[in-house]
């Protein structure tokens, strides 16, 4: 087979906060690794890659690097020559938008001429501008899972009119994702769950979208000690790598308050940063629970192995997950797991973790207090969980399956 040269798109890649920074630099170094020559085209902040693959920076405004209305005035101000994507950026965001995908793909359009690549990834812009790049370039489109999921758990958690409608401004660009994906020829998505709420939130046809799981690290997610003698630890470890609802965070801080009578050593690891005088914080103040719970955020892969090294337990109190990195880093990481049975995650931990149902501080703690009563049996299915990861979501497998749809893309316009 023909090597390809391939771009990936990505309006934004934080290398440590989220999942997209993450996603773009392992499958970019993957189908290097089988060969092809790999370009990223990306929005501010930038990934962190792997040499060898080459990375072109569409800057925007970057607005969102902060919050502040002077801050943002200087960005705009100093950005000479502004283009109508830049006035575009600077007056929605001033207005509670969110306009990074919209002006990512009308640069992207810009950028890219016929012939420049073979075919293109899309991670999950889905902006306007990807179907004018479409007529002559074959583009495999990425929807980790819709983000009506975000907005809708962020409405239904709102009781402040104010605050929804910030919200509903703030998601403005969903009718655009809505309206590209149907124009979309090829989607792909890591989970049965998310294929079917594509189908269902964007009204997408099912034979259009495929389903190749992501994969986990296991060269560096891995246990780093033996964890036989971790039944009185007393750590907990979760991620929230976005303060919002949809990660329900709150419910594992109010579990943490359930079980710190029983446990008065127990203490909570959240791998995030709360929002500054946002729900979560008050929450920890009203609870009056700040000795128990410490935050850390961008942190390195080894830096979060680190930590999965130091915890007894480690919780996943999503409301919902397109693929959850977290679940199967956890379990990589042979750390004994509580998760909410939910969206995608019993597809990835199968039967080696302890599922619950969702918004339910109780359950988590109930889990907990299980798992501490009987450790050495929780090790051991951990191990187990351990191995599935390693057997069923290996990066290596998945590159292949992703170059065999690439090639399928391609073929589709011969």
């Amino acid at each position: 087979m023909k090597k390809l040269t391939i771009g990936i798109l990505s309006y934004r890649s934080a290398p440590f906060s989220g999942g997209q920074g993450i996603y773009v630099a392992e499958i970019s170094r993957l189908l290097r690794d089988l060969g092809h020559k790999i370009t990223v085209i990306s929005g501010p902040p930038y990934p962190h890659l792997d040499t060898g693959i080459n990375l072109i920076k569409l800057p925007g405004l970057n607005l969102f690097s902060t919050f502040n209305f002077r801050d943002r005035l200087k960005k705009f101000l100093k950005k000479n020559p502004k283009s109508l994507d830049d006035y575009y950026e600077f007056f929605v965001a001033l207005i509670g938008g969110f306009p990074e995908m919209r002006t990512f793909g009308n640069r992207a359009h810009k950028f890219i001429k016929p012939g420049d690549f073979d075919v293109l990834i899309d991670n999950q812009s889905l902006a306007f501008g990807l179907v004018a790049i479409q007529k002559h370039t074959p583009i495999l489109t990425v929807i980790h899972h819709p983000i009506s999921k975000d907005r809708h758990f962020e409405l239904f958690f709102s009781k402040s009119t104010i605050r929804r409608f910030f919200i509903k401004r703030w998601y403005g660009f969903l009718p655009m994702q809505k309206r590209v994906a149907k124009q979309m020829e090829q989607i792909l998505t890591p989970s049965m769950n998310s294929r079917r709420d594509i189908c269902d939130d964007f009204g997408v046809k099912e034979s259009k979208i495929s389903v190749i799981h992501n994969g986990i690290d296991s060269s560096v997610f891995s246990p780093l000690n033996d964890r036989k003698d971790f039944s009185n630890n007393f750590r907990i470890i979760t991620t929230a790598s976005a303060d919002v609802p949809l990660k329900g965070l709150s419910f594992t801080i109010k579990a943490i308050d359930l079980l710190r009578e029983r446990f008065p050593k127990i203490h909570l690891t959240v791998i995030g940063q709360p929002k500054s005088g946002g729900y979560t914080e008050r929450l920890i103040d009203e609870l009056n629970i700040s000795d128990f719970i410490s935050f850390k955020t961008n942190l390195t892969k080894d830096e979060i192995v680190f930590e999965y090294a130091c915890s007894s337990i480690a919780v996943v109190s999503s409301l919902y997950e397109g693929f959850g990195f977290p679940v199967g880093e956890a379990m990589a990481c042979n750390v004994p797991l509580v998760a909410t049975n939910v969206a995608s995650i019993p597809e990835i931990t199968s039967t080696f973790a302890t599922l619950i149902n969702s918004e339910s501080s109780s359950k988590i703690a109930e889990a907990i207090e299980e798992i501490f009563s009987d450790y050495s049996f929780f090790q051991q299915r951990a191990f187990q969980g351990m191995m599935h990861i390693k057997e069923n979501f290996n990066w290596a497998k998945i590159a292949i399956d992703y170059e065999d749809l690439l090639y399928r893309v391609i073929n589709q316009r011969c």
